[in-house]
């Protein structure tokens, strides 16, 4: 398929947005716009456009690498690259700035739910919910929870953990629809596993729904390319409600130090 370059930029916000952008979020937003050409042009229904769960089963023994890997340990466009090493007392916003970054998703997140009035766990919750992708994918609500529970409240870290499974699952009375984008990353056909379906059921009658809840809703419209976001508005809140260690992230023998040391290593052999 051809391509018009210009049209491509300009779909995108114009060249100073695509010159600020990483090479795997380009390659997505090229992907993107291709796959929106081809069905313009061929008139496709939505169970045409998107795959089926078979086919992309399908895909699996086509690739050197499995699509559950961090994308700290894993590039699925190039060779990854050297990192610059960690703090000798790494914190949190050391983590943003070498291991997370440009981490432009969760920050706009936060920035969503600072600008809408949510509370300072729900903000936080938005701030982390997607980080722990660094380093693993699959059941990520959960990872993500046990990554930063001895360190946030406990809303915080429910709302973390279940806003993966909230997020099959829309709310309109909430604002919440289901993402369009699953189709293509699931399959138009997919159906959550039993255990979301039982965790879905219990989240209805439970007394915090409400924070996982919001976290799929800022998630659901946190990505804007044209979005300006920075950690800075949220460095008081991480200062009041994140417990950094002394010792520093990885190096305070809490349960989940040995997750923050592979993400600070991640180029160890063992």
């Amino acid at each position: 398929m051809e391509i018009d370059r210009r049209a491509f930029v300009a779909s995108l916000g114009g060249a100073a947005v695509v010159a600020g952008m990483d090479h795997e979020a380009k390659a997505d937003a090229l992907e993107h716009y291709m796959e929106e050409q081809l069905d313009e042009a061929q008139g496709q229904g939505q169970a045409e456009k998107y795959p089926t769960v078979a086919e992309l089963e399908a895909q699996i023994e086509t690739r050197n690498y499995r699509r559950g890997a961090g994308g700290l340990l894993v590039s699925t466009r190039g060779n990854v690259k050297k990192l610059e090493p960690m703090p000798a007392r790494p914190t949190l916003e050391d983590f943003f700035r070498l291991r997370f970054a440009p981490a432009n998703h969760v920050l706009q997140s936060a920035t969503r739910a600072m600008k809408t009035g949510m509370s300072e766990e729900v903000i936080l919750a938005c701030l982390l919910h997607d980080t722990v992708n660094s380093l693993i994918k699959p059941d990520h609500g959960w990872w993500g929870a046990q990554l930063y529970e001895p360190y946030i409240p406990e809303k915080s870290a429910f709302a973390i953990r279940y806003h993966q499974t909230l997020r099959f699952f829309p709310d309109e009375q909430a604002g919440y629809e289901y993402p369009e984008s699953y189709y293509r990353t699931f399959g138009h056909d997919y159906v959550p596993p039993q255990y979301i379906q039982d965790t879905y059921k219990m989240l209805k009658n439970h007394k915090w729904y409400m924070e996982p809840r919001l976290v799929t809703v800022n998630d659901l419209y946190a990505f804007d390319p044209n979005a300006k976001v920075s950690i800075d508005p949220f460095i008081d809140i991480i200062g009041r409600h994140f417990k950094q260690p002394k010792e520093g992230l990885g190096y305070d023998n809490s349960p989940s130090a040995h997750m923050w040391r592979t993400i600070a290593r991640p180029d160890s052999p063992l």
